[in-house]
């Protein structure tokens, strides 16, 4: 049973809490899950995440989908709010898609590593995994949980030019943010980035990919994923 079928985050919960007294629009919409190739991750017309910065209310629109997509036998999830991340990998943990206790190598202009209001999940139990993604955890305290849990044994960031020159060896889970292409991460050269990531593509076999509509432009967001899977060229 898919448990993303698309549905709205109406309680302060999850990505929802962020400024909810605050606002104006009180809900978050969280799109469905479907099989496609690239050609299927859209921006859709549902605010999926709304803050107030600045004074200012930002309802930011995300992906019209969440897209499971294959190439070369790696599963690539593909979703707005980072958050999702954690559901995804412990459905492809239940798969035996990889080894519980490699480590994960997180892309990001953020480094995600805020601790969540508890840590209560059942990992074995996919719901209670649905339920927790979705109303404890955000897009800043998904990864603590899944170091807690054994998920995995390290988290290794790549926020800065210094991550771009690590050396990854092992077993591993890439996660990316499409924000790491974000201007304020101009300061890394662009060529740099897409030839790291790429590389780090090859050697995983399962991808987690945020689109993070609060972070970056969509569209923009959208033209940098398909030049990370060559995607004009595979077509």
């Amino acid at each position: 049973m898919e448990r993303y079928k698309g549905f709205y985050i109406e309680k302060p919960t999850g990505n929802n809490i962020f400024s909810y007294e605050e606002r104006e629009n009180k809900q978050i919409y969280v799109p469905k899950l479907i099989e496609a190739d690239l050609n299927a991750v859209v921006v859709g017309d549902e605010i999926v995440f709304n803050e107030i910065d600045e004074n200012v209310e930002i309802k930011a629109k995300g992906l019209k989908n969440i897209v499971k997509y294959n190439i070369n036998n790696k599963d690539v999830y593909i979703f707005d709010n980072h958050n999702h991340a954690f559901y995804f990998w412990l459905k492809s943990l239940s798969k035996k898609s990889f080894n519980k206790g490699c480590k994960l190598v997180h892309v990001d202009q953020h480094k995600d590593m805020r601790e969540p209001e508890n840590y209560d999940v059942d990992i074995l139990n996919m719901d209670d995994v649905f339920r927790y993604t979705n109303e404890v955890l955000n897009v800043g305290n998904f990864i603590k949980p899944a170091l807690k849990h054994n998920i995995f044994s390290e988290a290794i960031i790549i926020d800065s030019s210094y991550g771009f020159d690590l050396d990854i060896e092992g077993e591993y889970i890439l996660d990316i943010d499409l924000d790491i292409f974000s201007k304020d991460m101009d300061y890394i050269p662009y060529e740099t980035k897409i030839s790291k990531i790429k590389d780090l593509i090859k050697n995983t076999k399962v991808i987690t990919i945020a689109s993070s509509p609060f972070f970056i432009d969509q569209e923009y967001a959208i033209k940098v994923l398909k030049e990370l899977f060559n995607y004009d060229i595979i077509e």
